[in-house]
């Protein structure tokens, strides 16, 4: 497991906050072994058993409605045997002599398996991946659905026609004349000549 050497390096600091520890060990609920630091104890032993103690405070927690399992304590006539909820798939087992200040075991224990509990959690959380941006697609305009739309009735237009400006021809003027008079004639009234005849 990737948090392993993480898991590890905690119980080692666990070890070094209370000196009396004899022994550390951090497994899955399913009983399979994460980290340990317990010199002259079966790991692999130690795991299974916490398992199945596990699963004893477990039901009996729930059947007494004392909610979720948080920890359990044993004591022998030679010291401790102490289990701690380490996040939702883990436990942390410590093992103390009987000297050991069990107020102190307590605080450090419940300390370490809730660090232990976010390591493992982790380790166990699928990987973000990245959401690559996308190019974003050319808008097409809408296509109006004939199904739905109302017929929009359009304005006819009728083709306007202009009105072609046909040359127009002006009268040329013409030079005024004065109205034509018709010529007066002189009447000659012709006197009677009187010839006179020399009679001889």
């Amino acid at each position: 497991m990737a948090a392993e050497a993480d898991v590890l390096e905690e119980l080692r600091l666990l070890r070094a906050r209370v000196p009396q520890l004899t022994g550390a060990l951090a497994a899955g609920v399913d009983g399979l072994v994460i980290a340990h630091d317990v010199p002259g104890i079966d790991p692999d032993g130690l795991a299974a058993l916490t398992a199945a103690a596990l699963g004893v405070a477990l039901r009996l927690a729930d059947a007494t409605g004392r909610g979720g399992f948080r920890e359990a304590l044993v004591r022998g006539t030679r010291g401790y045997v102490a289990t701690y909820a380490a996040g939702s798939t883990a436990v942390l087992t410590l093992v103390a002599p009987d000297r050991v200040n069990v107020g102190r075991l307590h605080l450090e224990g419940r300390r370490a398996g809730a660090r232990i509990g976010e390591l493992v959690d982790a380790a166990e959380a699928p990987p973000v991946s990245r959401a690559v941006p996308r190019a974003r697609p050319a808008r097409t305009p809408r296509t109006a659905d004939p199904s739905t739309t109302q017929p929009t009735t359009q304005p006819t237009t009728q083709p306007t026609t202009q009105p072609t400006t046909q040359p127009t021809t002006q009268p040329t003027p013409q030079p005024m004349t004065p109205p034509m008079t018709p010529p007066t004639t002189a009447r000659t009234t012709k006197r009677p000549t009187t010839e006179t005849t020399l009679e001889s």
